[in-house]
Formats: structure tokens, C-alpha cells, sequence
């Protein structure tokens, strides 16, 4: 039986330097009030027991709510914390290893920065994709070339699963990222950085509903 993918509308990604000194906890629990569907837990400064905690934290108060929680990198991590799920990069733990150690109902997402990493992904042990950069960002230090949206829309094609775009997405230019075949949009600065979070949030639910609305359109002519 297929595992049940969720709801990757608007994805958040954490990332605690550009919250605005922000508790994190809060910025995630207005982000979700406003529509973010999944949360991803990526700390690059904090310590492992650090994590562990900020994820105990989120992880009480979001299950209540349904929103799943994916650990970035750390499969160790996710284990310890029962998380959903877990994202690996291309540098990172291979997906059917993620797979082997997180179970067959875990969330293992897969990070694509290109057609030439489409060979790594297994649909039998990847759940969705993260494709990206879609822009230039600021957000990720060591981010790859911007695909664009004629990359993206190829790579929707030639990918076997669902597909979350990530990379200098706002809510001014979501439509087009879901008009090109994504499945949701991944963000961090978008929500974390925002004066208020949840309307942040909600910008972004109205912005993929205006994107789905323009794939649905029959081309003019």
C-alpha cells in the first residue's frame, strides 16, 4: 500500500538566526495558524541536545494540530524524537538508508537541485521531492544555481512523486511555482523573518490556491 503523502502546500522550514529573535516555537505555532501544512526542523548552530529539546517543544504542540514534523539531515534526531519524517540532501544519508532506519510509515523527503540528481531518488523510499533552488536565495549559504520555472516545470515531468519548489519563493511569485507543477512551496525567510508570521502564512495558503487556479486555466488562444 502507497504511504499517505500530506499536505505539502506551504511547507516552513525552520531556521531560528532569522526569526527575528523570536522564540522559534512561536514563530512555527503562528505560521501553522496561518496555513503552513508541514513544519521541517532545520538547526545548523544548536547542539544535539539543543535540537532534541526545540523538537520535544514543537513536537507537543503540533501533533495535537496534525501538522507533521520533519527532522532536516538527522536521522538520529527524528528517531529520538518521533518525528514524522526526515529530509536528507544529496551530501546526506542515502534516502533507502533514511528509509531502512525511519520505517516504512516515516516521511523521507529527498532535497533535487537538478536533473542530474534524479538517479538518487527511489519512489519506494522517497516520499516527496525538494526541488530548488527555484530563485536565488539568501537563505541557504551554499545553495545551488536558481533552476527557474522552465527547469522546475521539466523536473515535475520527470519526477515519480509529489514535489515541494524551495528557494527565494514568496508569496508575489508562488502562483507561478504551483502553476508549473509544483505541489507546494517551501519556505524559510518568507515566514521566519516576516512582522507577522501567521499573515505571512496565509499570503502564501492564498498564493498556491491562485497558482492551482492558473494550472487549472485552459492555455489562451
Amino acid at each position: 500500500m502507497p504511504r499517505r503523502v500530506p499536505d505539502l502546500s506551504v511547507y516552513l522550514v525552520t531556521d531560528r538566526l532569522l526569526s527575528r529573535g523570536r522564540a522559534l516555537v512561536d514563530v512555527v505555532l503562528s505560521a501553522v495558524r496561518g496555513g503552513a501544512t508541514v513544519v521541517q526542523l532545520r538547526e545548523k548552530e544548536g547542539s544535539a541536545r539543543e535540537t532534541l529539546e526545540l523538537g520535544r517543544a514543537l513536537l507537543h504542540r503540533l501533533r495535537p494540530l496534525g501538522v507533521p514534523l520533519i527532522v532536516n539531515d538527522r536521522v538520529d534526531l527524528a528517531l529520538a524524537l518521533g518525528a514524522d519524517g526526515v529530509h536528507v540532501g544529496q551530501g546526506d544519508l542515502p534516502p533507502e538508508v533514511a528509509r531502512r532506519l525511519m520505517g516504512p510509515d516515516a516521511l523521507v523527503g529527498l532535497s533535487i537541485t537538478g536533473a542530474a540528481d534524479l538517479p538518487t531518488l527511489d519512489p519506494a523510499a522517497v516520499d516527496y521531492a525538494g526541488v530548488g533552488p527555484i530563485f536565488p536565495t539568501g537563505s541557504k549559504a551554499d545553495a545551488t544555481p536558481a533552476l527557474g520555472l522552465e527547469e522546475l516545470a521539466r523536473l515535475r515531468r520527470l519526477l515519480p512523486v509529489p514535489i515541494v519548489a524551495i528557494g527565494g519563493i514568496t508569496a508575489a511569485n508562488a502562483p507561478a511555482v504551483i502553476a508549473a507543477g509544483a505541489d507546494g512551496v517551501s519556505v524559510v525567510s518568507t515566514i521566519c523573518s516576516a512582522e507577522n508570521c501567521e499573515l505571512a502564512a496565509s499570503a502564501l495558503v492564498r498564493a498556491v490556491r491562485e497558482g492551482l487556479a492558473l494550472r487549472a486555466s485552459p492555455p489562451p488562444g
